[in-house]
């Protein structure tokens, strides 16, 4: 179950984070990601499209087309992946929704929610697609 992100930005990190396990530049279509990730061809193609647009991924039209890496995985953080697709609003609204909501006039779980917040930021700002390759990929490999 999705606490703070939508769907579609949970494919995108899976997919983006399924593309830094393979070769440099390596070209895989929506298919073979959709096989992998065990998601609709259709939901992939989509939110790769979103973050070709960012220049985080790559594509190729044609028969051999596909979907590669843009950047080196040591260049790309998961909060690249979030901002491309959801934004980073989760990171600065309140978690329930009220507006107004802050220090001066907090929410019910305004404290606690502002602490893991912060830390779930800072986890995804300094992580790269490099340091998370082996976990990944045994990730992957056991889906």
């Amino acid at each position: 179950m999705t606490v703070i992100f939508s769907k579609k930005c949970e494919l995108g990190l899976q997919a983006v984070l399924f593309l830094s396990i393979k070769k440099d530049k390596m070209i895989l279509n929506a298919t073979v990601i959709s096989e992998e990730l065990k998601v609709p061809k259709e939901f992939v193609s989509k939110v790769l499209q979103i973050l070709t647009e960012s220049g985080i991924v790559g594509s190729k039209k044609g028969k051999s087309g596909g979907f590669y890496l843009a950047k080196r995985p040591s260049q790309i953080k998961l909060i690249d992946i979030v901002n491309a697709i959801d934004g980073t609003s989760i990171f600065e609204n309140c978690v329930l929704g009220f507006p107004g909501c802050s220090n001066d006039k907090p929410c019910p779980v305004h404290d606690k929610w502002g602490k893991l917040r912060d830390d779930a930021y800072k986890m995804m700002s300094e992580e790269t697609l490099e340091q998370l390759k082996e976990k990944t990929l045994q990730k992957i490999l056991n889906l």
